[in-house]
């Protein structure tokens, strides 16, 4: 047994000290905390639904070098990372690249059965990979093409921020403001685009629309967050679009009920989410009070659903089920010291919970 954990150990090695080139710079979010409220065991089976990466799944391998780690993300360049990763742990670390929608049926092609799995792993929201490339389109600070799909070109007729940006109308873009980024300057911000759209040019990157934005509040003008940090005028409005391009409310809402069917009684999840909407559906599910049209508050007219599921597919996962119970009495923060390490970790709050019958 010395010498199989031995071995694990030294691959594990091999893995950390390889520069990878999307890796540099980031740094997995109260990794620490995840992996104890996991408590990874050598044989156990877990899903790391938002690999990025990698960091969470590397410090499961720490903590228990021989576990199986199903290694999901809807990123290309996330998916390249997992494969490399799992060229070091062959039969143990399993590529998967798809959203949290896609996930039964990859599952299926892996024979794996629900109540099987011991723990699964969210990390919600953009990766640093993809804030810190321009090219990407989520980023204020970095100039670049107006997309902010988290599965690139993987999905051929999802609609960039761009093209959503070319055709939705003032009072849909006002709702998407309002509710998906919070804004309380929603119209004003929803009006300054369709009139840039007609009298001006299309937009097309994330400068000219975060000058857009920029131009509804003046000079002189600076916004805090709610932690009271130094925020951009458009920080909020590119949230709002790159939750409703991507769907992200109605795959997280899908993914945590992903979790407790394929969870076995016993299984653990652990949760990070990094502002309110995200929160808001992880606490909701593992207090039991989930309402059905929680996450689908807008109608998507401009995200294609590409996902269909069977009768009997559907059946299974929106059945009765048994609960959770939490693992935390409040919400863990990220310490001070990570804080300082990390700051993008400011705005995370974890949420753990055991499956219960």
């Amino acid at each position: 047994m010395m010498k199989v954990l031995a071995g694990g150990v030294h691959r594990l090695g091999l893995v950390l000290s390889r520069n990878f080139a999307t890796d540099v710079g980031h740094v997995p979010v109260m990794a620490r905390e995840t992996v104890t409220f996991l408590k990874p065991q050598n044989g156990e089976l877990f899903v790391d639904m938002t690999f990025g990466a990698g960091g969470h799944t590397k410090e499961i391998l720490k903590a228990a070098p021989e576990a199986k780690i199903i290694a999901l993300d809807r990123d290309p360049i996330a998916h390249r990372i997992a494969t490399d990763l799992a060229s070091c742990y062959p039969e143990q670390i399993i590529p998967v690249l798809g959203r949290f929608s896609e996930l039964p049926a990859k599952l299926r092609e892996l024979k794996i059965q629900q109540n099987s799995i011991d723990g699964f792993i969210f990390d919600f929201g953009c990766s640093s990979m993809q804030f810190d490339k321009g090219l990407r389109g989520f980023s204020i600070s970095r100039n670049g093409p107006l997309d902010m799909r988290m599965d690139k070109d993987r999905c051929q007729d999802s609609p960039t921020a761009a093209e959503v940006l070319a055709k939705i109308d003032e009072t849909d873009l006002s709702r998407i403001l309002k509710i998906y980024g919070e804004e309380k300057h929603y119209r004003k911000i929803a009006r300054a685009i369709i009139d840039a759209r007609h009298s001006m040019r299309k937009i097309e990157t994330t400068h000219q629309l975060a000058d857009i934005v920029q131009s509804c509040f003046g000079t002189g003008i600076h916004r805090l967050d709610k932690l009271l940090r130094p925020s951009h005028p458009a920080t909020k409005t590119f949230q709002a679009l790159r939750i409703f391009v991507n769907n992200e409310l109605n795959e997280i809402n899908y993914g945590m009920l992903l979790a407790q069917r394929y969870l076995k009684l016993g299984g653990k999840l652990v949760a990070i989410t990094f502002h309110s909407l995200e929160d808001t559906i992880v606490k909701r599910h593992v207090m039991g009070n989930v309402l059905n049209d929680m996450a689908n508050r807008l109608p998507l007219r401009y995200s294609s659903h590409t996902v269909c599921h069977d009768r009997q597919a559907m059946d299974s996962l929106t059945k009765p089920c048994s609960g959770w119970q939490q693992l935390t009495k409040h919400v863990v923060l990220p310490g001070d010291e990570e804080v300082e390490r990390n700051p993008r970790s400011r705005s995370a709050k974890l949420r753990a919970a055991v499956r219960v019958s």
